[in-house]
């Protein structure tokens, strides 16, 4: 695996992650997780539908330059507003800090076309630029998507932390099915990309904004 995967896999990489929770806020608020057991179903179904999307954008955009059309694909994959917005900003936050680790030309073709891209999109970029695979780019964009709600589930309902990590890691073999699937669908055309959904996330999402603006939350999204 090149090291820049496990660069922007660090939960240290300033990269904005650390406000999002990917729905797992308001899925604690309304009991739907309140455990060990509850989480791994959670992350278990996100990696597979969230997760999986991220990692196919990201595997594609290692090579892709096409950024405008990709990034208007991926929006289009994305019906949550508050979805979109949660993606844009680890996005652009993720750019800012990539920029200053691997600056390139590649990146800021980017930044012109799409100044606010999403974050799977970036992820690709950058894991492109420093010399990582698309496989890399997906495991990074997958284990994301799952690291930072069980982070989250931590902080939030007072988990063992022990314990959290061990769901993590009882993911590995899904985490490697889903980039596997990921770069093979790479190579079709950016229209054809798979479009995996979760309408369970996408409403976890609207409704954390509308009690975002009754109530103080710990998390952006």
């Amino acid at each position: 695996m090149n090291p820049v995967a496990l660069m922007l896999a660090d939960s240290r990489f300033p990269g904005g992650g650390h406000v999002h929770s990917g729905g797992l806020e308001e899925a604690a608020r309304r009991g739907l997780v309140s455990d060990v057991p509850s989480l791994g179903s959670f992350l278990l179904g996100r990696l597979r539908t969230a997760g999986s999307l991220a990692a196919v954008f990201a595997a594609a955009s290692v090579s892709c330059s096409d950024w405008s059309t990709l990034d208007a694909e991926l929006d289009a994959r994305t019906p949550s507003p508050a979805q979109r917005l949660a993606s844009r900003a680890q996005g652009r936050a993720t750019a800012r800090a990539g920029r200053h680790a691997w600056p390139s030309p590649v990146l800021d073709s980017l930044l012109a076309a799409t100044p606010r891209p999403h974050h799977a999109v970036v992820l690709g970029v950058l894991t492109g630029v420093a010399g990582g695979s698309a496989r890399d780019a997906a495991l990074t964009a997958g284990y994301l998507s799952i690291s930072g709600p069980a982070s989250a589930a931590v902080r939030l309902l007072g988990l063992d932390p022990f314990a959290v990590n061990a769901v993590v890691a009882r993911l590995s073999d899904e985490l490697d099915s889903v980039a596997t699937h990921a770069v093979a669908a790479a190579d079709l055309s950016v229209e054809c990309l798979p479009a995996p959904g979760a309408p369970g996330l996408d409403l976890l999402a609207e409704a954390h904004v509308r009690h975002h603006k009754e109530e103080v939350r710990l998390f952006a999204s």
